[in-house]
Formats: structure tokens, C-alpha cells, sequence
């Protein structure tokens, strides 16, 4: 009977779950224009991305584009920074209703969340110690690599790297690690890094804008070699909102069309990533 009743219990728990998490998506649409505010997860450390400034204020590209998407819903935007391995585990229950954080949409992550509109492309990269004798990828054959847990960067490390959407340029694996470091982020990897060659990485993949924004910040690192693969980089949501999803899309259109993503990521990146790499 106890095994039963336990049986039970579980199940029940999961139909309750699913149903309070379908109740929250089908309304995130209604729950944001009735509050007036749009709230959306991102990263509070990811430079140029997404970053706190010197006045303690969220900057960067995703934080400008995530303002002008609440701009043009008529709402108020607030941010929030939950860990990267929540925000792609779905199943937010209303605690945000949307990320814009540079998200990938891989086939893995389209179970649990929509993705509305991808608003650009990002080449990914490896990064080495400036004084690593490393001179082509393969040279970090056998060597710890590291890359932000639950990313496509880490994904790319273990070789098992799919992205599921339209316009991504086909790539290759480039480099077989010896050992996969993962950490809470790429900043944290590159925090590792700068340590010295070897010292506890001796690699790792990562955003090129990133690593770029950290080189230009005095981190001792260099590229190695050209980009290992692009990224079509979406707005994220729960599941189970179509209106939701076809008015983000919408705006996301708007803002490519009237030049305003090109714009943003010209001011960010020096260059247009709004467009696929062929």
C-alpha cells in the first residue's frame, strides 16, 4: 500500500506540476501587459553581452535589445539573473517571462522552450593563453579545455553540438580535449586561463565577442585559430504561449527590418552579427 500511495503521490505531483507550469506559459502574455513590467533573465557577467556597469546599471548588447522589446510592448523592463542551467531547463512557473541572453536554439532545448526569433549570429571561438605554444586547434588535442556548463560552447567540447534552426553555417569538431572543465560561465573559464598556460586550463571555448572584450580588458589571452562554429542567437520563453511567441516575433522582425538590431550590434560588436555567416 505505501508503495502504491507513493506511486500515486508522484504522479499526481508531476501532472500538478506540468499543469501550474502550462497555466503560467499560456498566460505570460496577459501577465505582462496587465503588470506593465517585462521581466527577462539574462546574465549579470557576460561582457559585452550583458554586464553591470560602473554605476552598478544592466549594459550590453542583450540588455539593450531586451529595453527595446519591452519598449515596443509598452511595458517597463526589469531584469533578473538566475544561473545559466536554470534558465535553459525550462519550466519557469512565471518567476520570468523571458530571456535574452544569447541563447542558442538547440534540438535539446526545444523541448522545454520556444523560441520566438533568432536577433543574431555569433561565431564561437577558441581561446589560449597569449603565451601558449599552441598554433592550431588541434594543438589542444589531450589538454584540459574548458566552457560554461550547459552551454553550446560545452557541447561543442563533447561533440555532441546540435543546432536546431535556420541559416546555421555547417561546422566541424576541431579539437578532442583530454578533459572537458566546466564552470558557471565563460568569464569564470576565462578567470582560469589568465592564471597561465596550463596552470589550470590550457584552453576554452567561448563567445568571440567575450573573449575579445576580455582581451581588450587586459586578460593574457589570444585567439586560436579561425571560429569553430556560429551561433543563430534567439529570444527564449516557456512553452505554451503562441501569442506570446508571435508578438515577440513580430517585434524582432520590426527591429531587423527598420535597421534598429543592426544598429545595436554595430554600437556592441563593431560589427553587423545580424545576419548569417555563409
Amino acid at each position: 500500500m505505501k508503495l502504491k500511495r507513493r506511486i500515486f503521490t508522484l504522479a499526481t505531483g508531476a501532472a500538478l506540476a506540468f499543469s501550474v507550469s502550462a497555466a503560467f506559459a499560456d498566460e505570460a502574455l496577459d501577465r505582462v501587459m496587465s503588470s506593465g513590467t517585462l521581466k527577462v533573465a539574462t546574465d549579470a557577467s557576460w561582457a559585452p553581452q550583458s554586464f553591470l556597469n560602473d554605476d552598478n546599471e544592466m549594459d550590453g548588447f542583450d540588455v539593450d535589445v531586451a529595453r527595446e522589446v519591452a519598449k515596443r510592448l509598452g511595458v517597463e523592463v526589469e531584469f533578473v539573473t538566475p544561473s545559466w542551467d536554470i534558465i535553459t531547463a525550462g519550466n519557469w512557473n512565471g518567476r520570468w517571462d523571458l530571456s535574452v541572453g544569447s541563447m542558442t536554439p538547440t534540438k535539446a532545448r526545444s523541448e522545454v522552450l520556444s523560441f520566438p526569433a533568432v536577433y543574431y549570429y555569433t561565431p564561437a571561438a577558441l581561446a589560449v593563453h597569449k603565451d601558449s605554444g599552441a598554433k592550431v586547434e588541434s594543438d589542444l588535442d589531450g589538454k584540459n579545455v574548458g566552457a560554461g556548463t550547459a552551454t553550446t560552447f560545452e557541447l561543442y567540447l563533447q561533440k555532441d553540438l546540435s543546432i536546431d534552426a535556420e541559416g546555421t553555417p555547417e561546422f566541424t569538431y576541431k579539437v578532442t580535449p583530454g578533459k572537458i572543465k566546466s564552470y558557471k560561465d565563460s568569464t569564470a573559464a576565462m578567470d582560469d586561463l589568465r592564471l597561465g598556460d596550463g596552470v589550470r586550463l590550457d584552453g576554452m571555448v567561448g563567445s568571440l565577442p567575450a573573449i575579445l572584450s576580455a582581451i581588450k580588458s587586459n586578460y593574457p589571452l589570444r585567439v586560436l585559430g579561425d571560429p569553430v562554429f556560429y551561433e543563430p542567437l534567439a529570444l527564449a520563453i516557456d512553452k505554451g504561449d503562441e501569442a506570446f511567441n508571435d508578438k515577440l516575433a513580430g517585434i524582432v522582425g520590426d527591429m531587423k527590418s527598420d535597421g534598429t538590431l543592426k544598429t545595436l550590434s554595430e554600437k556592441w560588436y563593431g560589427v553587423d552579427y545580424t545576419s548569417a555567416v555563409e
